[in-house]
């Protein structure tokens, strides 16, 4: 039995007027503007009248820390283009600053608020206060815990996730970016309390190179990590049907109480990096069909480097996710509409100029061997009823508004034992 979706209960969206004004640098093809144009498209369109919109709040070192070393997030705390240049700083190699992650000015700051709103979207949930959370900015997959990786200097959803395990005794994580969810599967490799489903393409050296078929995890978590391979050029149907199906059979068999759900738009079709096949509406129908199951979940972004594209996208899915199906015209008092141009549609901009590699027998190889290794759990795992650790917080003042107090930062002192967040009701 899934849990139906409470109709009292508010979708939570998160967002702040800083996440897109961030910069990795004229070449470098990871854009935050593209959170500032969806939230443009999602206010324009009206959608903000059925969330509950509020603003990132900062994480803080220590909850950075709950996942990564103290030794790497000291470093990210102080690098920045200039102190890169002092004597002392020869070991940024050591942390994988590079091309691909580059020192940029504010870098630390853009990572404590996208982990910020996936932290405390953890608590809201956990707390019952909602049942969907969007969190845009966040699904930052590929950081490990001791280094960055593919754009990513912050693994925010093995964070919230950290936090959901603290309520929840088993998390289902679904990755739909066009690269395999690594760091996360890296993470939660050797445990049965969460379990990793990531659709990606692989092959022909494609980064960051993991995540074939028969790797299913390890130890205790043995087969709680799920991975479909898939080639270039796969289109909406082939897709959307071996996702629904590899999904339902990890609902029937782990019973998942809670879902983080990361839709990298990378895998649309014209993405920058990418080459699969996918349309708005067969990225979407994976989100929708998700939220579907009645299960709590949390949604996050992710890759995705056409920046029209990756805005049309995540509006499109907020839309989704309230029930709205958005007109394909876009509301012209949006402050971006020319930058859509010159037709001006939510629905433009898919080019399948890609052929599709996966065939039918294909897909279904995978399926099979999936779902055959899903019959190998016996039963969902459970764990011995403890004690929760206790939240920082008094939830009773943590529940109430507070909006003076939404820009501080959380003292780095607080204990690790609870997250501290700034509510805005």
């Amino acid at each position: 039995m899934t849990q139906a979706h409470s109709k009292e209960k508010p979708i939570v969206y998160y967002y702040h007027e800083d996440i897109g004004n961030f910069h990795y640098g004229p070449k470098h093809p990871m854009k935050p503007q593209r959170m500032a144009v969806c939230q443009s498209l999602v206010l324009h369109y009206g959608l903000s009248k059925k969330l509950e919109m509020r603003r990132l709040p900062y994480a803080s070192s220590a909850d950075l820390k709950r996942f990564h070393s103290e030794e790497y997030i000291n470093f990210l705390e102080k690098i920045s283009p200039q102190t890169v240049m002092y004597p002392g700083y020869d070991d940024i190699g050591q942390f994988h600053f590079g091309e691909d992650c580059p020192v940029w000015d504010g870098i630390y700051d853009f990572c404590c608020l996208y982990t910020g709103g996936s932290l405390e979207g953890a608590v809201r949930l956990n707390h019952k206060k909602t049942d969907v959370v969007i969190n845009w900015s966040g699904g930052l997959h590929h950081a490990k815990k001791h280094n960055a990786s593919g754009f990513c200097y912050v693994n925010d959803i093995v964070i919230a996730i950290l936090e959901l395990l603290k309520y929840h005794q088993r998390v289902l994580y679904i990755d739909i970016d066009i690269h395999h969810g690594d760091g996360v599967q890296e993470a939660f490799n050797l445990t049965d309390r969460v379990m990793t489903v990531s659709f990606h393409k692989y092959g022909n050296h494609f980064f960051p190179g993991t995540g074939d078929m028969y790797d299913v995890g390890r130890e205790t978590g043995r087969f709680y990590s799920v991975n479909v391979p898939l080639l270039q050029g796969i289109d909406d149907n082939s897709y959307t049907t071996l996702f629904k199906a590899v999904i339902q059979g990890v609902v029937d068999n782990y019973q998942p109480e809670v879902i983080v759900l990361q839709c990298g738009a990378d895998s649309l079709s014209n993405d920058r990096l990418g080459n699969f096949n996918l349309s708005l509406d067969g990225h979407g129908e994976c989100v929708s069909w998700t939220k579907s199951l009645g299960i709590p979940m949390m949604v996050l972004g992710g890759g995705g480097y056409t920046l029209k594209n990756v805005a049309r996208c995540w509006a499109n899915e907020t839309g989704l996710l309230v029930g709205e199906r958005l007109d394909d015209k876009l509301p012209e008092t949006c402050e971006y509409y020319n930058y859509f141009g010159p037709d001006h549609s939510l629905r433009s901009g898919m080019e399948f100029k890609h052929e599709n590699q996966n065939t039918k027998e294909y897909l279904q190889a995978i399926k099979v061997e999936v779902l055959e290794n899903l019959r190998q759990i016996k039963g969902a795992p459970s764990v011995q009823m403890q004690g929760v650790p206790e939240d920082f917080f008094n939830n009773e003042q943590v529940f109430m508004k507070n909006d003076e107090n939404m820009d501080e930062r959380r003292d780095d002192d607080d204990e690790d034992t609870g997250y501290n967040p700034h509510y805005d009701q």
